[in-house]
């Protein structure tokens, strides 16, 4: 059976998106930071769905972190046939406030990571009789939103990216879909610095990770360009084109600046 390659995988959308792969047939390799959380989801692959796993713990925001990754992946699977570019975090705050390393971190993981590991392994996806590229992005992508401002930039680079290499690649055997989830129930805003009132906020309106990955696996073995899970983040991320920018700055901005000390 083909493998996929799927990044952040030891919690949250990540781990959902790699069972998902598996109940749908695929072998999984799996690649985070924390080795004991990848080892549960790898026992998880095979318990729930009986299919291979094998796991790699890395620092995904080093420098240097995609070519380690992409080789050791070469090494183990050679039908290689999906990757995943879930890894990332977001920073809440004023970006003249955040330490300027730490932004430096995400925008590797966010961005950089990505970026280089398509890079080295397109040649190998190529090759295969059909393959596919998630790059899992954001609801922020669709807009500028102050105190997560890097975040959202970040986020709109891997959907323009995800476009324009899908276009690129229209005529070969790779197909490159972008899933942009809204509030899902994760830890991100634990990792973003967020605070409690802002988690409660977001949790009335929070999908579960695992609806994420089913609809975000449905899109990309169908070759969808892009994909918003659930309804009311479809309806924002819409409207977000319709109205005057300077507006849904100054809403996101009435979400999020209030609540900085």
């Amino acid at each position: 059976m083909p493998y996929a390659l799927v990044t952040g995988a030891s919690r949250g959308i990540g781990r959902a998106l790699a069972l998902e792969l598996a109940r749908r047939g695929f072998n999984v390799l799996l690649a985070a930071r924390s080795e004991d959380q990848l080892e549960q989801v790898a026992v998880e692959v095979c318990r729930q769905h009986g299919r291979e796993a094998r796991v790699l713990a890395l620092d995904l925001a080093q420098p240097g972190a995609a070519a380690r990754l992409a080789e050791w992946a070469l090494g183990q699977a050679a039908d290689l046939a999906v990757v995943v570019n879930n890894a990332g975090y977001g920073l809440w705050g004023r970006f003249e406030e955040l330490p300027l390393a730490q932004q430096h971190n995400m925008l590797q993981l966010n961005m950089h990571l990505p970026v280089e590991l398509l890079h080295a392994l397109l040649p190998v996806l190529r090759r295969q009789p059909r393959a596919f590229v998630l790059n899992v992005a954001s609801t922020a992508a669709y807009q500028a939103v102050p105190t997560l401002t890097l975040y959202a930039a970040s986020k709109a680079f891997l959907l323009s990216f995800s476009r324009g290499l899908r276009y690129e690649l229209r005529d070969t055997a790779v197909s490159v879909t972008c899933l942009s989830p809204g509030a899902t129930t994760t830890d991100f805003a634990d990792r973003a610095g967020m605070n409690a009132d802002l988690q409660a906020t977001a949790n009335k309106v929070s999908m579960t990770p695992e609806q994420v990955a089913e609809i975000g696996v449905r899109a990309l073995l169908a070759g969808e360009a892009e994909v918003i899970p659930g309804a009311l983040n479809k309806v924002s991320a819409k409207l977000t084109s319709l109205v005057p920018k300077s507006l849904t700055e100054r809403i996101a901005a009435g979400i999020y600046e209030k609540h900085l000390k």
